[in-house]
């Protein structure tokens, strides 16, 4: 009988259609495997990688320690560039890795999408076969058959063709839903490889800075130690009449500070993923010490401690070196404060950018008015600080803008920090 012949077609196709297509994954199953090592291999390299960052910062603290000199200055840019070389391979194995990644999502679409092919075509034949003997009217096919055995092998047929498409239709949907799965998967893979590009170029970018600098320095001091200790002490002495002058400014500042315009708990997000205060909001050497200050090697990523808008970025070096904020970002969060974020290597944002609480907005460095690379955190009531500018004395014709803060309006940014042990 046709259909019968039809049938023995359609269920070789669906209970052997699943080997048609295990060959297909059989043949990417070596592939896979060889993806899933090289993506270990990876691993394995950036846990080496990291091991290395871990020993040179552990060499940086120490130097940290030792007294002032050029050998030390130099010993210093001299380690912090290879670390940062060593931050550069990370990211690129990263990269490599994202890569492999992407490849073997690829490979599963593929093999995903070979099977929902198969599938559709092994529902549409058992749909049509099912029709065509629909099609002819039972009672008469009873009638015309003395076979009455046949017969019912026939209705028999078109229940297990049903149960079958009903089978291959939830497969479908499986099939389909982890395809939807794995593309998103690919998406964000995808997503995360333009960050770790975007990132190996701004450290690239922070290497150039340190050779530059290193270059300058020796210029500078000819190589000299006697001419490194007069420049030391020409630039200690500019930085000590330069806080003084920016207290004093500070302090002149009218403000009526509004308890009820100032939010409560810990509302704030780390500005570093490696938390470790080095000098907190409290007097220090004679002054006060309006922030908080992190450790953080050159070329740490910085991170916005709430949502918010940039207000300003800029560079206090270049009208006063080593005086005061170096490259600095300020930002006014949506909950009433402000926050500056100082003595970076790379800005990453610019003023009127909307920016997300943990959102990556520079790198940590060692300008301005610093002893060593480190963070530090300036927190505000936002009604009582702005960018400002004011002619320097200190640095006679020049103009220094950044953000400025009538001194009640500076806050703890310990206060509103998650807990730190």
């Amino acid at each position: 009988m046709k259909h019968y012949q039809d049938y023995k077609k359609l269920f070789s196709l669906i209970f052997f259609g699943v080997f048609l297509i295990i060959p297909l994954a059989f043949s990417n199953a070596q592939t896979a495997q060889e993806l899933q090592n090289k993506i270990n291999q990876k691993d394995a390299d950036i846990a080496k990688l990291e091991e290395e960052i871990r020993i040179y910062q552990i060499e940086l603290g120490n130097i940290g320690e030792q007294k002032n000199s050029l050998s030390k200055s130099i010993k210093e840019l001299d380690l912090t560039k290879k670390k940062l070389v060593v931050d550069i391979n990370i990211t690129q194995t990263k990269i490599d890795k994202t890569n492999l990644r992407i490849q073997s999502l690829s490979s599963d679409i593929g093999a995903k999408q070979n099977s929902i092919e198969n599938d559709v075509e092994s529902i549409s034949l058992g749909i049509r076969d099912t029709y065509e003997l629909e099609e002819n009217n039972i009672l008469e096919t009873i009638l015309s058959k003395n076979d009455f055995t046949a017969v019912w092998n026939d209705i028999d047929n078109i229940v297990a063709i049903r149960e079958k498409i009903r089978e291959k239709i939830l497969e479908l949907k499986e099939i389909k839903s982890e395809l939807e799965d794995t593309r998103e998967e690919t998406i964000s893979a995808k997503n995360e490889l333009v960050l770790l590009k975007s990132k190996l170029s701004d450290q690239q970018k922070i290497v150039i800075q340190n050779t530059n600098e290193k270059n300058k320095l020796l210029i500078q001091t000819k190589n000299s130690e006697a001419n490194y200790q007069k420049l030391l002490k020409d630039q200690l002495a500019k930085k000590a009449a330069f806080e003084r002058e920016l207290e004093g400014y500070e302090s002149q500042l009218k403000f009526i500070l509004d308890p009820s315009k100032i939010p409560s708990g810990r509302i704030l997000g780390w500005p570093l993923d490696s938390i470790f205060v080095t000098s907190p909001y409290a007097p220090r050497w004679g002054g006060f010490h309006r922030g908080t200050d992190f450790r953080a090697p050159v070329g740490t990523p910085v991170k916005s401690v709430a949502d918010g808008i940039v207000k300003g970025v800029g560079d206090t070096d270049i009208c006063c070196p080593k005086a005061s904020f170096g490259k600095w970002i300020f930002i006014e969060h949506n909950n009433g404060l402000s926050s500056t974020y100082a003595h970076l290597s790379l800005s990453k944002v610019k003023v009127g950018q909307q920016v997300a609480r943990g959102a990556v907005i520079g790198y940590s460095g060692n300008t301005g008015s610093s002893t060593g690379p480190h963070l530090h955190l300036s927190l505000y009531v936002s009604s009582g600080v702005k960018v400002d500018s004011f002619d320097s004395k200190s640095y006679p014709g020049k103009t220094l803008t950044q953000p400025i803060s009538a001194t009640n309006a500076y806050l703890d940014p310990m206060n509103y920090l998650p807990p730190y042990k």
